[in-house]
């Protein structure tokens, strides 16, 4: 008998025993009634949400590219048109 896989935006998830990086059906539904939470996909959709904050960079967006009086200033503040030399080095 075949079985068809979901495509698109579902997600098939197989339960295994409880370890460091797989979790049990059980333990989905524990979670579940701990946080007030429907049901397993919402514990998913809550632990993913929460893994990325954690691990994923984040950077607050900024107001796009610099304008010329802003790039007027940046050249006014550093000289332009000389060379540097480096005269030490932390790795020598």
């Amino acid at each position: 008998m075949p079985t068809t896989l979901p495509t698109g935006n579902a997600l098939l998830m197989r339960f295994q025993p409880d370890s460091a990086s797989r979790v049990s059906r059980n333990t989905v539904k524990l979670l579940a009634l701990r946080l007030g939470l429907k049901g397993d996909a919402d514990v998913l959709h809550y632990a993913v949400k929460k893994l990325a904050k954690e691990v994923l960079p984040t950077y607050e967006k900024d107001d796009g590219l610099l304008t010329r009086k802003q790039l007027a200033a940046i050249k006014k503040a550093v000289p332009q048109g000389r060379v540097s030399r480096v005269s030490s080095s932390l790795f020598d």
